[in-house]
């Protein structure tokens, strides 16, 4: 059993190391360019912004996009209210009385999800290019422009994303959010670099609508409808680009709860299309042949890490439970002198080189995308970020697990 232990052991650490300096390698021959992004042609973009009870911020995001350093008179700006149960209604309204570029559509009914009321803006936008931005996201002013060559130069790209960054991190836990999110941009970056861009996050994304309605447009039952939007357009022979110069500040859970709340439907989105599309393993070009087996390594390898150190630590419990049981009962004594030594074995030594790996990893992400200054970079919240933060993950696929066995699970 022990050497069986030693052998899944190796293989979680050999994974591990192998996506992270997999990461490294595609990043320094391309270091020098990363920010880089094809010139944009002005051409008119519809923006769709799904809105559900966000009466304190829909102001400030709607702000934020009559703000783009793009002509006003080439944006169509459509909010689609997803049954508001405050004033969101009326302060979208307040903004179509100002702005004649902006309008309002309400829908029948509430969907529980981003994924309707989109789709619903799609269909109503007047032009080709659209643009679609959660209601308490804000993107930078020139986001658009640093985006939407990527469309043009390609006629294969269907979707660009963006940088996704916290908005202005308070609590503790949004501060390690905000190091998560900033890893999280470089890293899709890196993938980029490869062609194996996977998610159009709903903070800020733009699509080709002709591609989107070819497709069948946002799965409406799907838990993360931008992860399986890009699934389902790569497997039409499409491609997904990520500019990471355009930024786009999206607001973070505050408290633990929400947090973890947010984490497990992500989870369960994720899990959602890992199996609608797992038929494309080592098919249909860099999908199946990198991307879904990267994908799964991700969400799953924590899992496997966790159940590794429970089973040791409950071997050793167990261990020294009988031991001491043994040396009670016969009078003998409990520790030697011989018995107080450290042994490092091999897999310790892999332990050690995974999270130093994992550390430089991280300040070095911290350093490419400017953030390492940033109040929330402390060295504390770093550690701790590497040590506690991501060992929650495991718990939380776990639970994201359950839920969809017992199928009870909702937006």
């Amino acid at each position: 059993m022990a050497n069986f232990i030693d052998a899944i052991f190796f293989l979680y650490m050999f994974i591990g190391l192998y996506m992270l300096f997999l990461l490294v390698l595609i990043y320094f021959p391309n270091r020098k360019n990363i920010f880089d992004f094809p010139q944009a042609k002005i051409e008119p973009i519809s923006i769709i912004v799904p809105c559900y009870n966000a009466e304190k911020l829909i102001g400030r995001t709607l702000d934020s996009l009559m703000n783009l350093n793009y002509p006003k008179s080439m944006v169509e700006i459509t909010v689609v209210d997803d049954k508001s149960k405050d004033k969101s209604v009326g302060v979208v309204r307040s903004y179509v009385k100002k702005y004649s570029n902006i309008r309002l559509i309400i829908s029948e009914r509430n969907s529980g999800g981003a994924a309707e009321p989109t789709n619903i803006g799609i269909k109503n936008a007047k032009y080709d290019i659209v643009a679609v931005t959660d209601d308490d996201s804000t993107p930078d002013k020139n986001s658009l422009l640093k985006m939407v060559g990527f469309l043009q130069n390609d006629r294969k790209v269907a979707a660009v994303t963006c940088a996704v960054m916290a908005k202005n991190p308070a609590t503790f836990i949004q501060k390690l959010q905000a190091i998560e999110y900033t890893l999280i941009s470089w890293s899709r970056k890196l993938l980029d670099l490869v062609d194996s861009v996977y998610v159009t996050p709903g903070p800020f994304a733009l699509y080709r609508k002709k591609y989107l309605e070819e497709v069948g447009l946002f799965d409406t039952k799907n838990m993360t409808q931008d992860i399986e939007i890009v699934w389902r357009l790569l497997s039409h022979g499409y491609k997904a680009r990520m500019s990471l110069g355009a930024r786009v500040y999206s607001e973070t859970p505050f408290k633990f709860k929400d947090w973890f709340r947010q984490r497990v439907r992500w989870n369960i989105g994720g899990t959602q299309t890992l199996m609608k599309y797992k038929k494309m393993i080592f098919r249909k070009g860099m999908l199946g042949n990198f991307i879904v087996p990267f994908f799964s390594a991700s969400l799953f390898l924590g899992i496997f890490g966790l159940g590794i150190f429970v089973y040791l630590f409950g071997r050793r419990f167990m261990l020294s439970y009988l031991s001491t049981k043994h040396s009670l009962y016969g009078g003998t004594a409990l520790l030697y002198l011989q018995d107080v030594t450290f042994s490092p074995s091999i897999l310790n030594y892999f332990g050690v080189v995974l999270f130093i790996a994992g550390s430089l990893f991280t300040v070095t992400g911290l350093i490419v995308m400017k953030e390492i200054r940033s109040k929330y970079s402390k060295l504390f919240n770093i550690l701790f970020y590497m040590l506690v933060y991501l060992t929650v993950y495991p718990i939380i696929m776990i639970t994201a697990l359950y839920k969809i066995l017992a199928g009870n699970y909702k937006w």
